[in-house]
């Protein structure tokens, strides 16, 4: 069927909003949404503290999900992470313990009751570990119940495998199993929770489509995949990537001031795009905002930033960076919404050079990084545009705040505090 004849307010919407990559089974995902409450997954792996901002296009389908009468469920990844998906890598992931995963998921969880309901109710949303599951299976059961059903050569055939053979990049047989695992999950969801969509990024489809295929081929139910297209900004960066790393959502892992800012930064040509995938503001609204000519669609871009940090933070600490923001860049005086950074004297006990501080910011991944911003005058301390990499004594501390002032550009600014 065509993209334009859904009739579920569901794929209605997602498609409206830009979220459809593949679906596996149009007609028939659309025939089921229409007629009652459909259960959808997400996976999402433990193996940081806390998810970025490339995670959010997912939770914000799970959110679009609950929001059209449907149920989510939140798949943490507590067994497949002690496996590591090998999508999109180069190499291997680290392997964490089992308490490492256990803490991060824990600082996880926050994060998704921000986004969505949970409870007991036919539409809340639930969050389960499939450790739960897998860690109790015994290797021989595991390749009778399930190795029957996946053939290497198809296995072979996925971009996820394919992509690192080309490149004679090592693949684990231990990462040769995620595939499995990962359609395991989506079989006992269907059983236990009664799923019957999992979703995902577009790197996802072989993974989600094996899932799909093995309850079909073993319980004989239906079962749909449906993937987003991987987010890339209009210059093509990979959405969420900064020079000071990844976009956490935890705030303790980025302040909601310096969340307001990327979003603030959006490219002119991702702002129409963005207020679509990230905010719940009506389709109408967003038109007319991304058609704003000239330097006022930096307005769409302050209209995306409060909404997606009130979103994630809440309305005060949006409304909090936002006059931050006014301060700093419009009436030119410092904030306390500001990031603060705090360092050790004991590195460096009489003075810090230029470069330091810009890596100790944040705003260079690397010294080299710095030095080459200092030479091109991007760089200012204290408001004193650097032009070599010169050193800083503590006696030059902005008196009130006793810390270093470290600009990157026009808009890029973070405290440096030595204690």
């Amino acid at each position: 069927m065509s993209d334009a004849a859904f009739q579920s307010e569901f794929l209605k919407t997602m498609q409206a909003r830009g979220y459809i990559h593949q679906i596996t089974h149009p007609a028939e995902l659309d025939v089921a949404a229409r007629a009652g409450v459909v259960t959808a997954y997400i996976g999402f792996d433990a193996t940081a503290s806390s998810l970025h901002v490339g995670h959010l296009i997912q939770i914000m389908m799970l959110r679009r999900l609950q929001q059209a009468g449907h149920k989510p469920i939140v798949l943490m990844g507590g067994g497949t992470t002690k496996v590591g998906d090998p999508t999109d890598k180069d190499g291997q992931r680290p392997l964490l313990t089992d308490a490492q995963i256990q803490g991060n998921i824990s600082t996880i969880k926050g994060t998704f009751q921000k986004f969505l309901t949970f409870g007991d109710g036919p539409t809340d949303a639930v969050m389960v570990n499939n450790d739960d599951w897998l860690s109790k299976f015994g290797y021989v059961q595991f390749l009778r119940d399930y190795g029957v059903h996946f053939t290497i050569n198809r296995m072979l055939a996925f971009d996820s495998v394919k992509n690192r053979l080309e490149r004679e990049q090592p693949m684990t047989f231990l990462e040769f199993n995620y595939m499995l695992m990962q359609s395991v999950d989506f079989l006992e969801l269907a059983r236990s929770h009664g799923c019957v969509l999992q979703m995902g990024g577009s790197d996802q489809w072989g993974n989600i489509v094996n899932g799909v295929e093995l309850i079909r081929r073993v319980d004989q139910k239906a079962a749909f995949g449906l993937t987003t297209p991987l987010l890339s900004t209009a210059s093509g960066q990979k959405m969420g990537k900064t020079v000071g790393g990844a976009v956490w959502l935890n705030a303790d892992m980025r302040s909601p001031y310096d969340y307001w800012q990327f979003w603030r930064n959006t490219e002119d040509a991702d702002v129409g795009r963005f207020l679509r995938l990230f905010t719940d503001l009506p389709l109408d609204e967003i038109a007319r905002l991304e058609a704003l000519p000239g330097a006022e669609i930096n307005d769409a871009k302050k209209v995306l930033a409060n909404e997606a940090t009130r979103m994630l933070h809440g309305a005060d600490a949006a409304s909090r960076a936002a006059a931050g923001a006014q301060d700093v860049f419009e009436k030119g005086t410092l904030s306390a919404e500001l990031p603060v950074v705090e360092v050790s004297k004991a590195e460096f006990p009489d003075a810090r050079t230029t470069a330091t501080l810009v890596k100790e910011a944040g705003l260079a991944a690397s010294l080299g990084e710095a030095r080459k911003l200092i030479a091109n005058g991007g760089v200012a301390i204290n408001d004193q545009r650097m032009t070599t990499d010169d050193k800083h004594t503590y006696d030059q501390l902005l008196p009130d705040l006793q810390a270093f002032k470290v600009q990157v550009g026009k808009k890029k600014i973070v405290l440096v505090k030595p204690i």
